[in-house]
């Protein structure tokens, strides 16, 4: 007995060894761009893993300015909580509809959602270039919103979906004796029971969109009114030079609100998803 838990105890505490060490590989990156983004360009060529000499945080003023954050700021964050707002109104409605109405347009449609879920985002780029230019979307507002509506939306109907079965119908059928109509059904008895899956739908897409470069570049284009964080960070890689202590520096600007707006509510994903994977 006493050889077996010996055993186990040492076998604990490799694992424990190992999680630490793959923790700290998986923290590297953060460590390389904290300590490269207070750097002076030359030291980060010299050596961009040891610990700054001198700290340089004028590099963050300079990105500041360079590349008009609060803009930048004001753009990434209007496009994410509209498009994220419109995500969850429509997927949630979508997935109810689907869900308490499973006729075979329904079920068709769903079955179409989750196919969108399999296709590669460069075998459409082309087409959605065509597709936007058309609908005279590019460059607009409501173009690049539009666009992450309809991306967005097969996870995310996928995870309501899954969701909804656990809400009792018998709910539903008493706030329909009472006299509500379906939207009253819906946003006053349904739509309040969905928030943990909501705030998971809230999280994952809050990430996608804030740190998504590849679609903006295609839907905005040249406006420059509409030029989110990664694509102002952009303009520090020349072709010729790339200004790395300015570019760290309006990574991690960029990256900071995302990265507390996780920390904060993480819990919720893990809740939210188990919950949405057992049928009521």
């Amino acid at each position: 007995m006493f050889s077996h838990n010996q055993t186990y105890r040492t076998r604990l505490l490799i694992l424990e060894i190992a999680a630490i060490l793959l923790g700290l590989l998986f923290l590297s990156p953060f460590y390389l761009v904290l300590t490269n983004s207070v750097k002076s360009l030359k030291e980060i060529l010299i050596d961009a893993a040891s610990f700054p000499q001198i700290f340089h945080w004028d590099n963050y003023s300079n990105v500041w300015s360079a590349i008009n954050f609060p803009q930048a700021f004001s753009n990434s964050f209007l496009i994410t909580v509209f498009s994220v707002v419109l995500i969850v109104l429509f997927s949630s409605m979508a997935a109810y509809q689907i869900v308490r109405k499973p006729t075979r347009f329904n079920m068709l449609v769903f079955l179409l959602l989750i196919s969108a879920m399999i296709i590669p985002f460069q075998s459409i780029m082309l087409q959605l270039v065509r597709v936007t230019s058309l609908l005279e979307l590019r460059g607009e507002f409501y173009g690049i919103v539009a666009c992450y509506l309809g991306f967005g939306m097969p996870l995310s109907v996928f995870l309501f979906h899954g969701f909804i079965k656990t809400v009792p119908i018998e709910l539903e059928e008493a706030a329909k004796v009472d006299g509500s109509n379906p939207y009253g059904v819906f946003f006053r008895i349904v739509f309040p029971l969905l928030m943990p899956i909501a705030v998971t739908v809230i999280i994952l897409n809050t990430l996608w969109i804030w740190n998504d470069y590849l679609l903006p570049v295609l839907v905005i284009g040249g406006n420059k009114d509409l030029t989110t964080l990664p694509l102002a960070v952009t303009k520090f890689f020349g072709q010729y030079t790339k200004k790395w202590d300015l570019a760290l520096a309006g990574l991690v600007m960029a990256i900071t609100p995302i990265i507390i707006f996780f920390l904060s509510l993480q819990k919720y994903i893990v809740e939210g998803v188990t919950a949405g994977s057992v049928k009521g």
